[in-house]
C-alpha cells in the first residue's frame, strides 16, 4: 500500500506534502513484511541446495569409498596374477632347460 500524501497545514499556500504518519507507519511494517518474506524464502531456497548439496557429498563419498575397495580388490588381484605368471613363467624356463638337457644326451 502507498503512503496517503496530504499537504502539511503550515505550507498549503507552497503546495507542500507531508506522509500521514499512520500510512507511513503501515507502509514501512508492509514493506518489512515483504523483506521478511522475500527472506524467509530466499533461506527456504538455500536450505534446499545445502540439503542437495549434503546429498550430493553423501553420494560422492559412498561411491569414493567403494571405488576404493574396488581399486584394493584389483590391486590385490593384479599382485596375485603377476605372481602367478612369474612362477608360470619361471617352470616354463625350467621346462625349456630340461629339454635342451634331454636333446643335448641324446
Amino acid at each position: 500500500m502507498i503512503p496517503r500524501l496530504c499537504p502539511a497545514p503550515q505550507t498549503r499556500s507552497r503546495g507542500a506534502a507531508v506522509i500521514d504518519s499512520v500510512s507511513f507507519q503501515h507502509y514501512i511494517g508492509s514493506m518489512s513484511d515483504d523483506i521478511n518474506a522475500t527472506f524467509e524464502g530466499e533461506l527456504k531456497r538455500l536450505e534446499q541446495r545445502v540439503d542437495a548439496l549434503v546429498r550430493v557429498c553423501d553420494q560422492l563419498q559412498d561411491e569414493n569409498r567403494s571405488l576404493k575397495q574396488r581399486q584394493d580388490v584389483l590391486t590385490a588381484e593384479r599382485a596375485s596374477l603377476l605372481q602367478k605368471n612369474e612362477q608360470v613363467r619361471a617352470r616354463v624356463e625350467a621346462m625349456i632347460g630340461r629339454l635342451k638337457a634331454m636333446e643335448q644326451g641324446s
